[in-house]
């Protein structure tokens, strides 16, 4: 009987250890997806792999719950996934839908909770209607070619495809906009396995035991990532513009040099802190600000220096945003998306400027950027009277000789008056020919009482 329990518990130690060696030293990481996708997601999942990097994580694991989003920042997460050396794993909790369905298909495998559903990738806009043909074809292209990505697989004496593309592409059709629950996307290759949580998903991989490590988001990345929005990054691209064009039209340095100074630093921060900035932008940003100081306070006038130095800070804040780190690595496609924030940006500036120094705009700022001051002859300033330039083409009579400077009288008044041609006696006829610098000129001509 002791026999018996020794070789049974014997049994269970070595079925145990044949569980745990396995995964013994290994570690999993695991990086939530389950907010809307913009840039901010991006930056936590960008800081996530980073610290997967760091950790020296075996397996990373993308927990997504979520309805899609921006596709830009979509695509940024399965490119960084894409180039990963690190097995990945997509675990859908609930949803994977539009955007989500494309970080999903990313990863390398894909297990569902139950009841959980993938796809409806159809691009939409803000109000939820379908884009035109032309951002469908794109994202259909997109979602094809990431499936195509996991290349295929032998099946007897052919391959097939591991990731059908056809499958992807049809999630994108809005006349179809396909989802697939778990069991389907199982059925279809599209899922490697229903679990109905996280250790379902390590045991079904051999990894049970294995040290899990989690990606927790701090105050400063919260900061950092809402920073990296796209929206936010316009806005602080309408403050640098807008601040530096209202400081070359006020005298000294003020509230718009203040206002363009934080939004700057602002704008570089998250790219500095997370390191994806080379160091060429920051140069050549101070370059494009040394350029246009140089216009405004050395140089008269506004030539090639000034637009070299609109050119060089448009190029660094257009370099900023393009992604080249070693997560990452140079994205190409950013310069697009890139040049269409800056874009953006720059047009709300355009805005911004035209209606602060327009007749609607506060006082407050025309106050600083322009003459607000009215000479009126209540206060002791005296102006031009224009008022004898009507007598301009009528007939006179010389009060006084004109040598050339004399008197003439028009009617019952007297005026001051300069002769443009020969000196002229008393009571002579003259006609007014002009009306300058506050004086009337006159020439001889026939007159009769």
């Amino acid at each position: 009987m002791n026999s018996m329990k020794r070789t049974t518990v014997l049994a269970l130690l070595l079925y145990m250890a044949s569980v745990l060696i396995p995964a013994f030293g290994q570690s999993v990481f695991v990086i939530p997806v389950e907010t809307e996708i913009d840039f901010s997601a991006f930056h936590h999942f960008r800081k996530g792999l980073r610290e997967a990097g760091e950790n020296g994580a075996d397996l990373v694991v993308v927990k997504l719950n979520t309805f899609g989003g921006a596709l830009d920042a979509a695509d940024s997460i399965r490119t960084a996934l894409m180039k990963q050396r690190v097995p990945t794993v997509a675990y859908v909790d609930v949803n994977a839908a539009s955007a989500g369905a494309l970080i999903a298909l990313a990863c390398d495998s894909v297990f569902m909770a139950p009841g959980a559903s993938i796809g409806s990738a159809t691009v939409v806009n803000g109000a939820g209607e379908p884009m035109p043909g032309k951002y469908q074809s794109y994202m259909s292209t997109m979602m094809r070619a990431t499936a195509e990505h996991h290349g295929r697989v032998a099946e007897g004496d052919s391959s097939r495809w591991r990731r059908n593309p056809e499958i992807a592409a049809s999630m994108v059709n809005p006349e179809m906009s396909v989802s697939l629950t778990a069991q389907q996307a199982v059925e279809c290759g599209y899922a490697d396995g229903i679990a109905p949580d996280l250790e379902s998903v390590l045991a079904d991989l051999d990894m049970a035991g294995a040290e899990v490590k989690y990606y927790r988001s701090t105050l400063a990345d919260d900061i950092l990532g809402f920073l990296s929005n796209a929206a936010v990054r316009a806005l602080l691209i309408m403050l640098i513009i807008g601040g530096i064009y209202m400081e070359m039209h006020t005298p000294g340095l003020g509230f718009a040099a203040a206002v363009s100074i934080v939004a700057t630093i602002l704008y570089f921060l998250p790219m500095f802190v997370g390191g994806g900035m080379p160091a060429w932008v920051l140069v050549m940003f101070m370059i494009g600000v040394v350029l246009i100081a140089l216009e405004v306070f050395v140089i008269p006038g506004f030539g090639i220096c000034g637009i070299s130095g609109i050119i060089a800070v448009v190029v660094s804040i257009t370099g900023a945003m393009v992604n080249s780190d070693a997560v990452t690595g140079v994205d190409i496609s950013a310069i697009g998306k890139a040049l269409a924030v800056v874009g953006t940006g720059s047009i709300f500036a355009v805005i911004a400027i035209w209606y602060l120094t327009s007749a609607r705009g506060p006082k407050w700022v025309r106050r600083h950027s322009e003459l607000m001051t009215e000479l009126s002859t209540a206060e002791g300033f005296i102006g031009v009277d224009m008022g004898p330039a009507k007598y301009v083409g009528q007939k006179a009579l010389t009060a006084t000789e004109m040598r050339p400077a004399g008197k003439i009288q028009i009617g019952q008044t007297v005026f001051d008056a300069v002769s443009v041609g020969p000196f002229i006696g008393v009571r002579k006829a003259v006609k007014v020919i002009k009306y300058e610098n506050a004086q009337l000129y006159v020439e001889p001509e026939e007159y009769e009482e």
